[in-house]
């Protein structure tokens, strides 16, 4: 069982405990101070993206249209919803090399089992699958924690372990066709204009309320909480950035259904990170392994729940990336998926070190590869060329984070 105690949120300053507001003056002077020692958060990433978007509108107009837009989005949601478990595994500073081909082996069985005459139900044939992989994570970790073996070893066995599984799977089968018209619709069902515009207003009105409730608690608990300006100026972002989306998407075949999947997909394992006893364990495990340990931590049986985690996320890619194709073959979790969902992860600011990132890290990072992929795809570019650009962006990320921890360090902040 794991003891009960309280490790502090990663992000909390315990010296401003006892202040219960921050004028705007002084969080914008402790931003700046933040981002000189090297914290330099989102904005790296953000400013990339437009940059990217700036490039690929020059040299093609069709990048920056409704219809790309929406293609944007679909491309994204599979590799992005791997992303996410990978930097769980990333803020414990381990890695997973086997995350591809596991998220082949849920696609491939459930998609087996939907076949007629005698398929499962669309619901049972993904359960079981996801059942499945999330018992292929407890498994890798059990063999990592029990045998202190390194991950990388671990889980670059189960790489060759879970490729040959698919093709025994698939056997000389070929090309195995999704029929059912639920799984399809996963990541090909477009919201009508009405229900696109009724979620995006509760998407708006949920976040508000989280981010008005957590201040209003923080300034009653007498811990620092944002000015009231920023909070303002934050609702208004979120207002604008998402009407602009919905608008957008409702001009060419509506909202994805994957997008707001992926949207709940987000946010409830941010949640999960940064809100729960078992994401601020997380946290404390990839800062200071040790520390953790005596702190009273479980931290075999986390790192075993993380794995889980990760091949439980990796099988939801999966089955979206199948819904996308329409189907799955020999090839399925090849490629560049691995090194893509892994470089999302690390782009998007999730440091390789352990104890820092946010879940968020995965939808920017996929965004960035997603972006740059498409792009180069309007352009016609070749394979060769957007696995170098993606290489050269995915280098660039590790020596952000690695000069940022340095400067930090040198600032003693880390």
């Amino acid at each position: 069982m794991i003891k009960n105690k309280e490790i502090p949120p990663p992000t909390e300053n315990a010296s401003l405990v006892g202040q219960t507001s921050q004028p705007l003056s002084e969080y914008v002077a402790a931003y700046l101070k933040r981002m000189r020692s090297g914290d330099l958060g989102s904005l790296p990433i953000i400013l990339g993206v437009l940059i990217i978007a700036i490039i690929f509108q020059t040299l093609n107009s069709n990048f920056l249209t409704p219809r790309n837009f929406v293609n944007l989005i679909v491309q994204m949601a599979g590799i992005t919803t791997i992303a996410i478990g990978v930097v769980y595994v990333l803020l414990l500073g381990e890695i997973d090399l086997s995350i591809g081909y596991v998220s082949a082996v849920a696609a491939v069985f459930m998609t087996l089992r939907l076949r007629p005459p005698d398929g499962w139900s669309w619901f049972t044939a993904i359960g079981v699958a996801l059942l499945f992989v999330a018992l292929i994570g407890m498994v890798q970790g059990m063999i990592i924690t029990r045998f202190h073996l390194p991950s990388f070893v671990v889980t670059l066995a189960g790489f060759l372990v879970w490729n040959g599984t698919v093709l025994i799977l698939i056997g000389s089968g070929g090309t195995v066709v999704i029929q059912d018209p639920v799984v399809i619709g996963l990541a090909n069902y477009f919201l009508p204009a009405a229900w696109g515009w009724g979620a995006a207003t509760i998407v708006i009105i949920l976040f508000a309320v989280n981010w008005i409730t957590r201040w209003r608690d923080r300034r009653q608990r007498g811990v620092a909480s944002t000015p009231l300006a920023v909070l303002i100026m934050r609702i208004i972002i979120l207002t604008i950035g998402v009407v602009l989306a919905v608008y957008f998407a409702n001009q060419d075949r509506g909202v994805p259904l994957i997008g707001l999947i992926l949207l709940i997909l987000l946010t409830g394992f941010t949640f999960l990170a940064e809100r729960t006893q078992f994401g601020r364990y997380v946290y404390a495990i990839g800062g200071n392994r040790e520390a953790a340990r005596r702190a009273g931590i479980q931290v075999d049986q986390i790192r075993v729940a993380v794995f889980m985690i990760s091949s439980l996320m990796a099988g939801m890619g999966g089955i979206v990336l199948a819904s996308r194709l329409r189907s799955v073959d020999t090839a399925a979790g090849g490629g560049n998926l691995l090194l893509n969902s892994i470089a999302a992860a690390v782009i998007g600011g999730t440091s390789l070190f352990g104890g820092s990132g946010k879940v968020s890290s995965a939808f920017l990072g996929a965004l960035v590869i997603a972006s740059i992929e498409n792009g180069m795809g309007l352009l016609g570019l070749s394979a060769g060329v957007k696995f170098v650009i993606t290489g050269l962006v995915l280098l660039v990320a590790v020596l952000v984070d690695s000069i940022s921890r340095h400067n930090r360090s040198r600032s003693g902040l880390v």
